[in-house]
This record gives structure tokens, sequence and C-alpha cells, in this order.
């Protein structure tokens, strides 16, 4: 099977990331075009093996982009269109049409209660949306409860599947060497208690309430984040006049796989942290938390469908903590309490059941099952 995957940008993203590791373990024949923005991802990909096309889009309103895009399917002669992020839905379903590729898949990666991608959920955004839904024929939903919110949306029961994010569960093996290494790299004291949040920087990310936390803490906690974005020199700020600001450590954006960056990758952060926080309200997966979770970390979440969707069985080191800085500041204090006390013990931090759930090759499987069935019941015309 030959398959197309359109997306709006490949900077370093959860949704572009994904894309990458489901690419590395897709037994498929794929190709990618990134609409915008052939960022750090687009360099992975192409590390990988794949070939990676930057349609040169200029704005949400460059209708020649289209063209490009149309072209570019009907020569690639490909099976299968699968679209990912807002606006390369809403570009790619309609260019895999006018090429005559019948089978077109989309992901959604980030359905949120009221908004999407950043995006307030205007009823002007739903009425694209759903205008271009009706040209593929499968909507993914990455948990169910973005597929929920597809129902209530308008798009019919039978085109929502459910496959949820993969995760590579043995790159996130806990490694007490890599935790030394990394620490030292980040100067942090010995015994520092490390308190880690991974994200975008972005207001609805809140790290601002662990920022709060932090200054109710005692002065031997630390608080790492992974990722960047526009909120950077806010959190700054804030830390600064929280008074915590020598205690804060930014790291700047990470890849989830190794692609010879400089310093750190995103696994060996989560080895050099004690604890993960993932303060945002609104989730459509919560992939940051299954990282932790695959690290052996305790988990503290505000949002987390991953964790929610699971039987009590399987969602194993994570707790809900509602509200926000005194909430969190108490949470963290118990949690490290809780870990303090079986420090007599050898260290020891295997990977949640709830990492294991989502393993990447499970993950795989259920998309080319997802594949299979598109392509059979809406093949390539003869010829075409």
């Amino acid at each position: 099977m030959k398959a197309l995957h359109i997306i709006t940008g490949l900077g370093v993203g959860g949704a572009e990331q994904q894309l990458r590791l489901l690419l590395r373990h897709l037994p498929a024949d794929c190709d990618v075009v990134t609409l915008t923005n052939p960022g750090p991802v687009a360099e992975g990909l192409t590390a990988d093996g794949v070939r990676v096309v930057h349609l040169g889009m200029t704005g949400n309103r460059d209708l020649s982009a289209l063209a490009r895009l149309v072209r570019l399917i009907r020569s690639g002669r490909y099976d299968l269109v699968h679209t990912h992020l807002y606006r390369a839905c809403v570009y790619g379903r309609v260019a895999a049409r006018l090429a005559g590729v019948r089978a077109v898949v989309a992901t959604e990666h980030s359905l949120g209660g009221t908004q999407m991608e950043g995006r307030a959920l205007s009823p002007g955004v739903r009425a694209l949306y759903l205008a271009g839904e009706r040209l593929g024929h499968v909507t993914v939903a990455v948990s169910a409860a973005v597929a929920d919110r597809l129902r209530r949306w308008g798009v019919p029961e039978p085109r929502v599947r459910i496959v949820p994010n993969g995760i590579d569960v043995a790159r996130f093996r806990f490694d007490p060497a890599v935790r030394e290494r990394t620490r030292r790299q980040f100067r942090l004291p010995q015994g520092a208690y490390v308190i880690g949040g991974i994200g975008r920087l972005t207001e609805g990310k809140r790290f601002g309430v662990l920022i709060g936390a932090l200054a109710q803490l005692p002065a031997d906690c630390w608080l790492l984040l992974v990722g960047g974005g526009p909120q950077e020199s806010l959190l700054r700020a804030a830390a600064q006049r929280a008074g915590v600001a020598d205690r804060v450590l930014l790291t700047g954006e990470r890849p989830y796989v190794p692609d010879g960056s400089p310093g750190p990758d995103l696994p060996a952060l989560t080895s050099a942290m004690d604890v993960l926080a993932s303060p945002s309200h609104e989730e459509a997966f919560g992939l940051a938390v299954v990282e932790g979770l695959a690290a052996g970390l305790p988990v503290l979440y505000a949002s987390c469908p991953a964790v929610e969707d699971l039987p009590s069985r399987l969602a194993v080191g994570a707790r809900r903590v509602r509200g926000g800085a005194d909430a969190f500041a108490r949470a963290l204090a118990e949690t490290r309490a809780l870990t303090e006390a079986g420090r007599s013990r050898p260290p020891n931090r295997p990977a949640s059941p709830t990492a294991r759930h989502y393993c990447i090759t499970r993950t795989t499987s259920q998309l080319m099952d997802v594949y299979a069935a598109t392509v059979s019941a809406h093949p390539r015309p003869h010829g075409k």
C-alpha cells in the first residue's frame, strides 16, 4: 500500500512527532507533504529515509497550493491519503478527491472542548471542518473523548474510529546513568527534587500553575519545563516575580526520537525528573502524561483522556489533581513524601501498564486495519 501523509507543519509538536514515530513502525510505503514550516521533524523524517515535500503554502487562503497538492497526489499514484491537523485536513481532503484518490483518512489530534490547535471553536471553524470531513471517509480520533466530541459536532458514528496515540515504551525506559548525566548537564544540585512539565509553552498548558506551586515548595525543588512556544518569556517573568527563577529550567524544544540534535532528548530528560505534572485543563489525549508513565514517573494531571479512558487496573501511576497552584503544591509534596518513604528499596522505575497499553506497535496495527478497510471499500478507479 502506498500512502501520502499531509500535515500542516513539521516543527516539534505532539502531532508532528507522533507522525514520525508512526512512520518508523507503519508497514506501508509512505511519503509526507508539509504545507508549511519544514522544521526539525521534517529533518528527522528525511534522516529516516522518508520522502518529505514542502508545499510552500503562504497562508490559509493560498489556493495555488491546492493545485500543487493535486498534481503531487496524482503523480504519486497513492492508494490512500492521510491528513493531520486542521489546515491539512481542509486542503488535503479536497486535493485528494480532485486527484481521484477515494480512500481518505484524517486523524483528529487536538479537538478539545473549547478549542482546536489554539483556535476557538467558532461556528465558522466547525462549519469548515464538517464540510471538509464529508470529503473523507474515516476520521481517526486519538481518544474516546475526541470521538465523543466529533459525534457531538455532527460527524456520523460510522465514520469515526478510535486509534490512540502510540509511544515507543522502550525509548523511555528509565536509565540511572542517563539520569545522572542529564542532571549534571543542567547543573542540578545533588539531591534536587525535579518536577517535570512537557509540552508547548502555550496558555492552555497552564505551566504558570507549576511555577506558582514551586514557590510553595522547599528550596531543593526544581522545575524542568521541556518545550518551546509563545509563553516562554511570560513564564520566565512569572518565575522572576515568584522568586523562583533560579530554580526553573526551560530546555526548549526536544525531539521524541534521536535526530542528532545537541543536548539531551526527551527520554533523557524524563529520566532526570522525579515527578511529572500536567496542569492543562483540556487535552485530546495527554501524550506527555503517557511519556511520564513510560519513564516510570509518578504523574499528576488535570486532564488526560489516555488515562481516563482505561479501566482502573491499567490506569496505574497517575493521579488527577483538581485546582490551581495550591492544589498542585499539596499533591507534589504528598507525592514526594511517598517517594522518599520508599527510598530504602533499590531504585526501580518500571513503565506503568498505562504506557504499555499505548505501545506504538499496537497503534500502527490498529491504523493499518483502518487503512485496509478504507482502501477495500473505496478502491482507486482503474487507470487513475
